[in-house]
């Protein structure tokens, strides 16, 4: 397949980018990796007019740790480079630990941090893990700039916070909290296809070891990164035994996720993976919690 016929523009700066996106507004997509838009557009789903390649655009590939000790992530950060960072694998270990999920090293070696999340498919890693570490998104268009928290962004399935005239330019990560454990799990046919479940956690022990704060965010059970608020609460307070973390896990895979069936999974066996990865990545969290505390 071949995409319709379409008008490349390749700027330098930022500035030059968003002028070109004013301009041809509903009209133009921005390409990153590519991983996305150009299978697309082969396909004819997307037929856009104008693309803005922003792979010439400086300042936007940079890995910052910012003066209060928060990661700064440029939007056209190759996650291959965050794969491979030492930095991201000591500040960001729920990033560092999910990299590897995502398709192939090929595919890695191209994608992007922010076309990703921009792209905001359900079955993808990253907008879940951003949810889960709660990151700011830096959005910017002719007028300036504004941030807008990752579990604002995710709208609807493929629809975001994010404007026409927008680029996302920019990802902040906050500093780590102490004696925070995380883990992220997914179950695929193939290693590298996509998820037909998973679950990502966030455990934050207090000094007596109980659960301080918690977070529990699912992926491809709903047409966003799907936040289970209620299980966290549950854990929120107490010491995580065995029967609660179960209980927890059974709570949001009834009740706070919302899975449709496809050609490989039914949404109730979608659910059962959820209660089953839900419960391994609170353990595994919790886990390394405690080895830390």
């Amino acid at each position: 397949m071949k995409p319709a016929p379409f008008e490349y523009r390749a700027p330098d700066t930022l500035q030059e980018a968003l002028t070109l996106l004013a301009e041809n507004g509903f009209d133009a997509k921005l390409l990153a990796g590519g991983q996305s838009l150009i299978p697309v557009m082969n396909f004819r789903l997307a037929q856009p007019g104008v693309i803005i390649d922003l792979n010439r655009v400086s300042g936007l590939d940079q890995i910052d740790v910012l003066s209060d000790g928060q990661v700064s992530i440029g939007a056209m950060v190759r996650q291959a480079t965050l794969e491979k960072s030492d930095l991201i694998r000591t500040r960001l270990p729920l990033l560092h630990q999910t990299i590897p999920f995502i398709a192939h090293p090929q595919i890695r070696n191209r994608g992007t941090i922010g076309g990703s999340l921009a792209h905001a498919d359900p079955a993808a890693e990253l907008p879940v893990i951003s949810v889960a570490l709660q990151a700011q998104f830096k959005l910017q268009n002719q007028s300036g700039e504004r941030l807008v928290g990752a579990e604002s962004f995710y709208k609807a399935l493929f629809e975001t916070e994010l404007g026409e005239d927008e680029i996302l330019t920019e990802v902040i990560f906050p500093a780590t909290p102490t004696r925070t454990g995380y883990a992220f799990h997914e179950l695929a046919r193939r290693h590298g296809d996509y998820a037909q479940a998973g679950a990502a956690a966030v455990i934050t022990l207090d000094e007596a070891g109980r659960c301080q704060n918690a977070r529990l965010i699912y992926l491809n059970v709903g047409d966003i990164p799907m936040s289970a608020s209620q299980a966290a609460d549950m854990l929120t307070g107490n010491q995580l035994n065995d029967s609660l973390i179960e209980a927890a896990a059974r709570h949001a895979a009834d009740h706070e996720i919302e899975p449709g069936g496809d050609v490989h999974a039914s949404a109730a066996y979608k659910r059962h993976l959820a209660f089953v990865l839900g419960k391994r990545a609170i353990y595994q969290a919790r886990t390394a919690a405690q080895q830390l505390s």
